[in-house]
């Protein structure tokens, strides 16, 4: 023991005359692995930390766990095959990769679909884009950081979406419902019923999110100023959807690139904001940017459901009447990019005049917005980590492919 204290002794008095001598200490930086498996991660995917002490130095991002070879299989599926791979990318919302994919094959071939088939896209994409939010960006955003009640008012708003779905094409989380030219099922009797009354519901639910999560203390506390993202470094990142939002640029695809009927629409574009120890570009605004989007999807679908009460023959004909008895894309290629919940989804496809594509390569946000993790956590603690991951809502089944 006296052995013990003695080395404590040397070692304190080494230290002193370093520091007088005008050396500065360095403490021993530490490599910590969070995952593959940490509950907070969202996937399959692991984070190599470099730590100083509780400082988080840098953060080194290993991808690949759930790649598919997505891009490579679609050069041996026909165009209709591949959309349920789409599905697969961003799970939470997979009915907009599958409109991403479906209007970029349109805009190859030059097929137009009607007006009716254009509304229900836009009903059922805002549903998804709801959905997305109160899973990944609300839900389990504030399970991560310690709220468990939020959570489960948010995945009960999404079952009645997930209901709606399953009555409308029979699949609650992979659809293969939005198909090149038209849908795959027409709607049913009690579709807009069943809309509105989401609606509804939906905006209770957002009343009560304020007051659980919102405006909670420990909430607040945890995601306000902690992983600030300057816009100039997410510009360059090439960070899109609520993340770049969230930092105070005003671009959304849908106003900005309109596409669709997205244009008959009146809705905001929320962006980041001070706000009582809020910056923009923090965790606290990319959490309040996806709660108002809500607000402004359930907008969206309320003006929608509302011009096909007003005009009931919007709903009149056959939602496959314009999908192509054989999809052959005559040679050339495109790109195509429209706004899911989690920003901008670009597909890039090259056609050699066959019923394959020759090659098609995707342009998935989560895995660009997921680059910037390194800098938007170096400085940090360990524990704030889990906010800013959880903040960047990411899905590897996009990331990886």
């Amino acid at each position: 023991m006296s052995q013990v204290l003695e080395h404590a002794n040397r070692t304190t008095e080494a230290q002193v005359d370093m520091i007088r001598a005008g050396r500065t200490l360095r403490t021993e930086e530490m490599t910590l692995n969070m995952g593959p498996q940490h509950p907070s991660t969202h996937g399959v995917f692991r984070v190599e930390l470099v730590l100083d002490g509780e400082l988080v130095v840098d953060a080194v991002p290993h991808l690949g766990y759930l790649h598919r070879c997505f891009e490579k299989h679609t050069e041996a599926m026909t165009y209709p095959q591949v959309i349920p791979y789409c599905d697969r990318m961003d799970y939470l919302g997979a009915m907009n990769n599958d409109w991403g994919f479906a209007l970029a094959v349109e805009q190859l071939m030059g097929v137009k679909v009607s007006e009716k088939v254009e509304y229900i896209r836009v009903i059922v994409g805002e549903l998804n884009r709801v959905a997305s939010h109160l899973v990944g960006g609300i839900g389990t955003y504030g399970l991560d950081v310690g709220a468990f009640t939020p959570f489960l008012y948010c995945f009960r708003d999404r079952e009645l979406i997930l209901n709606i779905y399953e009555r409308l094409c029979g699949a609650r989380l992979l659809y293969n419902y939005i198909w090149v030219g038209g849908l795959s099922h027409d709607v049913y009797p009690t579709f807009l019923d069943d809309v509105e009354a989401f609606c509804r519901q939906c905006r209770s639910t957002i009343k009560e999110l304020n007051e659980l999560l919102t405006d909670n203390k420990i909430f607040t506390t945890r995601t306000k100023g902690v992983g600030v993202i300057p816009l100039d470094v997410a510009i360059n990142y090439g960070i899109t959807g609520p993340m770049i939002r969230a930092c105070g640029m005003k671009w959304d695809i849908r106003r900005d690139d309109s596409y669709s009927i997205y244009d008959r629409f009146d809705f905001d574009i929320p962006v980041g904001a001070e706000n009582d120890g809020a910056v923009p570009g923090d965790c606290y605004n990319r959490y309040w940017v996806r709660m108002r989007e809500m607000e402004e999807s359930l907008k969206i679908v309320e003006q929608a459901v509302r011009d096909c009460r007003a005009t009931p023959s919007l709903l009149h004909g056959d939602v496959q009447k314009d999908v192509p008895k054989r999809i052959k894309a005559a040679a050339g290629e495109i790109y195509s990019r429209t706004e899911t919940s989690k920003g901008e989804l670009g597909f890039y496809i090259i056609s050699d005049n066959g019923t394959n594509p020759y090659r098609v390569k995707v342009r998935p946000p989560c895995f660009v917005n997921l680059g910037i993790l390194p800098d938007a956590t170096r400085g940090y603690y360990v524990a704030d980590m889990i906010a800013i991951m959880g903040s960047i809502d990411f899905v590897m089944g996009e990331v990886d492919r």
